[in-house]
Order: structure tokens, then C-alpha cells, then sequence
């Protein structure tokens, strides 16, 4: 059985997390997604709209997502480890990137394949959230 795994913030969920989940589980047998917690988001200098409690089970309802857990930190090799992934998928804009050609080594030392995803193009959270902040402006 092939294991993938992939994380994310996953406020605000369209389309292009969907076109993530779905491309990654055609991948996979079981597909695991760890959703950033609350703390995380907030080191990482965000701040979800949505509470994380909410956003797990958005996620964990997709029909994609075989099991959704918290990410409690950015340590991906131990994640994947820890639940056997085999796979791990990354959106593209880290592709070839010096740090991410280091963690591909390192991946591929303990067995684990790093897939990148392109990104649906025009579609982002921070757009979305930048698109409702000009329609309240413009209301009041």
C-alpha cells in the first residue's frame, strides 16, 4: 500500500486545495494531510480565518483525504516516518529551490519520494481574504 502525505493551512478551502487532494490521492492509496494548527500558522506570520478544529474537519470530509492530523510543526521527514508515508506532496513554487534539492536527498535516504503540484493558478487564500476585505471596504 503506497502512503502519501502532504500538509497545509487549508483556510478558507477552494478549488485549487481540492485540484491538490485529488491529484495527490491519484497518486496514493491512502492519502494523509496534516493540517497546520492555530500556533503554527501564527509563528509562520499568519493568521487563519478559519479556527483549526474547523478546518480539520473541512479537510477530513473531503472525499480525497483517507485521515486528516494536526501539524504541529514543519518537520515533514518525521511525519512521513512516523505515519509510513512513501510520498510526500509539495506545491511547486519549492521545486529547485537549494533547500528543497537538500531535503530531496534527504528523503530519498530514508525511501520517501518528493511529488511537486503546481499551484491552480489565480486562486490563493491570501487572494480570496484580499478579495472580501475590498468588498467590506467598499461597503462601509
Amino acid at each position: 500500500m503506497v502512503v502519501g502525505y502532504t500538509t497545509g493551512v487549508y483556510d478558507l478551502f477552494h478549488i485549487g486545495h481540492l485540484n491538490l487532494l485529488k491529484s495527490a490521492k491519484g497518486l496514493c492509496d491512502k492519502l494523509i494531510v496534516g493540517v497546520t494548527v492555530d500556533d503554527l500558522v501564527t509563528y509562520k506570520g499568519k493568521r487563519a480565518f478559519i479556527p483549526f478544529e474547523d478546518r480539520i474537519e473541512i479537510v477530513r470530509s473531503c472525499k480525497y483525504v483517507d485521515a486528516a492530523v494536526p501539524q504541529y510543526d514543519m518537520d515533514k521527514l518525521t511525519a512521513c516516518k512516523k505515519l509510513g508515508a512513501t510520498i510526500l506532496f509539495v506545491g511547486d513554487d519549492w521545486y529547485a529551490t537549494e533547500k528543497w534539492q537538500e531535503y530531496e536527498k534527504k528523503f530519498a535516504e530514508e525511501g520517501i519520494k518528493i511529488i511537486y503540484f503546481p499551484y491552480t493558478k489565480g486562486i490563493s487564500s491570501t487572494k480570496i481574504n484580499q478579495a472580501l476585505k475590498d468588498v467590506r471596504d467598499k461597503e462601509e
